[in-house]
């Protein structure tokens, strides 16, 4: 830990009582110190040891966390404070090897109440908050021993599906971790990247922009499950279709990092159309999905859609938001659905080509037994395993294959189990 890192830290505060947390918005543990622009990205400003909490109603005992806010960096490159919780396994073991995962979570909304650093601590009122659910999911990487980053990847503006700052914040999150010294970790330890759906894509930007702006970290794997290669072409699937909350909840979350597509929306949308993006900004994903279902970007915009999306500023966006423009140098798994409802595979295997054109060790397996939110419980025993592989040292395995289900073989079977076992524990306040 550097000698600037260890001087900003400030003492712990303990927040393990049972107090109802503060909406990152109005919580100043979030807030930026006057000299944030001279400190390096990765550099904590603050910590404090906090509690967590299925669906904010049932606080896990003897599980240590703590959240920390460092310095990160935007889509531009301008400096910010970002946050991530940092989560011991409840076993840990100093002695054994240390192994991190940053795991990126399907935050999907704009709202601050659905950031983990909010949504995953007791008392917490975040209904339809994804990371609610995935806490679930994180105790069988805590069961393996695997310590936890859970960065806030969107920023304290929820700029769902921005390009680039969710990989900026989700590698500065390790840097800060690996720096914290109650964690005791080296600056050398492994770390692997697993995030699924909006988490997927975290994930993404994070592997890609590892090799240019965190080239020191020990990045082992990436497992990036549906990772929404394409967020445009996700925009004009979903609209007027049953998820047409979701297309909506990017296009309200961006119109305030994109000055033209903020223009081109003050333009053209209909007192309605702007009403229906204020309300989207306060809701959680569940709640804007069931809203807004099959509502069409059409019916509240004075100009036809098609010339809407044709505008230069629109397209701008869209190629920015694209992934698949930078390689990773860390081995990369990616699973995705045949038949997802929310991401067309085919913009998911243009994604997988364009890494394996560039010489990415990419494994890409196809399920055809599944939709877009089964997959994310199905393949996480084939997931995990892999994850242990790359934490082994284990050769990664290459190319693409279309299963039948990632979960029919005996390793899924055994990893159910543990992952039910998991779950069952943390329903009762005992995960990790």
């Amino acid at each position: 830990m550097s000698a600037e890192a260890h001087e900003r830290v400030v003492p712990h505060t303990d927040e393990t009582d049972e107090r109802r947390p503060l909406l990152p918005s109005l919580d100043p543990f979030h807030d930026a110190p006057s000299d944030l622009a001279r400190l390096s990205p990765g550099t904590i400003i603050r910590s404090r040891e906090v509690r967590l909490g299925l669906l904010g109603l049932v606080p896990q005992r003897g599980l240590r966390a703590w959240q920390l806010a460092y310095r990160s960096n935007d889509l531009n490159g301008r400096p910010e404070v970002a946050v991530t919780t940092v989560v011991l396994p409840r076993h840990h073991d100093p002695e054994q090897p240390q192994r991190m995962v940053a795991y990126q979570c399907a935050i999907d909304a704009v709202a601050d109440k659905c950031f983990p650093s909010y949504a995953l601590r007791p008392g917490a009122r975040s209904w339809g908050a994804l990371p609610q659910f995935e806490l679930l999911l994180m105790a069988a990487l805590l069961e393996r021993g695997h310590v936890l980053t859970i960065a806030d990847h969107e920023g304290r503006g929820g700029h769902f599906a921005a390009p680039r700052e969710p990989g900026f914040r989700t590698l500065d999150g390790i840097r800060a971790a690996l720096a914290f010294p109650a964690l005791g970790l080296d600056a050398d330890t492994d770390v692997a990247l697993f995030g699924y759906s909006g988490g997927g894509m975290a994930s993404a930007w994070a592997a890609e922009m590892a090799p240019s702006y965190a080239p020191e970290l020990s990045v082992v794997g990436a497992v990036l499950g549906s990772p929404v290669g394409d967020p445009g072409q996700a925009f004009i699937k979903l609209n007027g279709g049953l998820n047409a909350g979701l297309p909506a909840l990017v296009v309200a979350g961006l119109r305030h990092i994109y000055p033209g597509l903020a223009r081109v929306i003050d333009e053209n949308a209909s007192e309605q159309g702007i009403a229906r993006l204020d309300k989207l900004e306060r809701q959680t994903t569940v709640a804007a999905v069931v809203g807004h279902a099959f509502n069409d970007f059409d019916d509240y915009l004075d100009a036809p859609l098609a010339d809407v999306l044709a505008t230069p500023e629109v397209l701008d966006v869209f190629d920015d938001l694209r992934l698949g423009t930078r390689v990773p140098t860390c081995p990369v798994l990616v699973v995705q659905s045949v038949n997802d409802q929310i991401i067309d595979v085919a913009e998911v295997d243009t994604q997988v080509a364009a890494y394996a054109d560039g010489g990415a060790d990419v494994r890409y397996v196809r399920d055809r037994c599944s939709e877009h939110i089964s997959l994310m419980v199905l393949a996480m025993p084939a997931m995990m395993d892999w994850l242990e592989q790359r934490f082994e040292g284990e050769e990664p395995p290459t190319g693409t294959a279309t299963v039948t289900s990632l979960a029919l073989s005996g390793r899924a079977l055994v990893g159910f189990a543990a992952m039910l076992g998991a779950a069952a524990k943390t329903l009762v306040g005992r995960a990790g």
